[in-house]
């Protein structure tokens, strides 16, 4: 035979590919990414399960007063005060959402479209401050800010960013002001 056949009868067609391998393999990465969401989901709401003793919250009253201050920006979550990753998700607290925040002489209304709404009366509240994370969250030194709360028996601590991060020093300063306020009042009584 001479060299140029005996090339053409060594070529071979180039590899085709294995359909039923690929499929199969994809389908078992969908099927593991399914299994891992459906338990993430399940976590989640075991979580809420053994937070249920937590009490439903307060809504805002008729009459709460003319606006301290108002601003608009994102809730992050609330937690057991003081373990910022011990998140709270009953009751809709674990629940990320855009926020309008409004400090008033009887509390702090945050209103959350989309998620439930909720008042933190102005005899709760504990503590305002500025974080660098809360469950889910970190930012830079001081990029969060932080309320804590009581509600039924537990300190709960919230955090927020507003749009306007300057505005955190005024709402610390304002709401670490009517705790103050409201302290001596208490003890005056």
């Amino acid at each position: 035979m001479t060299p140029v056949l005996l090339l053409a009868a060594e070529k071979e067609s180039a590899q085709v590919t294995d359909w039923a391998a690929r499929i199969g393999w994809v389908v078992g990465l969908a099927l593991f990414v399914a299994l891992v969401y459906w338990l993430m989901r399940e976590g989640w709401k075991w979580r809420g399960t053994l937070q249920g003793d937590l009490p439903e919250l307060p809504t805002t009253p008729d009459e709460t007063g003319p606006a301290r201050l108002t601003t608009s920006g994102r809730y992050h979550g609330s937690t057991t005060a003081g373990q910022w990753l011990d998140r709270i998700v009953a009751h809709g607290l674990g629940t990320r959402s855009r926020a309008e925040l409004t400090l008033t002489d009887a509390g702090l209304d945050v209103a959350r479209p989309g998620a439930s709404d909720f008042f933190v009366h102005a005899a709760q509240l504990r503590e305002a401050r500025l974080d660098k994370g809360i469950a889910g969250k970190v930012l830079t030194e001081g990029g969060l800010l932080v309320v804590t709360w009581e509600h039924g028996d537990r300190l709960i601590d919230s955090g927020f960013r507003s749009d306007h991060a300057a505005e955190h020093n005024e709402w610390v300063e304002a709401i670490n002001s009517m705790i103050e306020t409201n302290s001596r009042e208490g003890a005056e009584r």
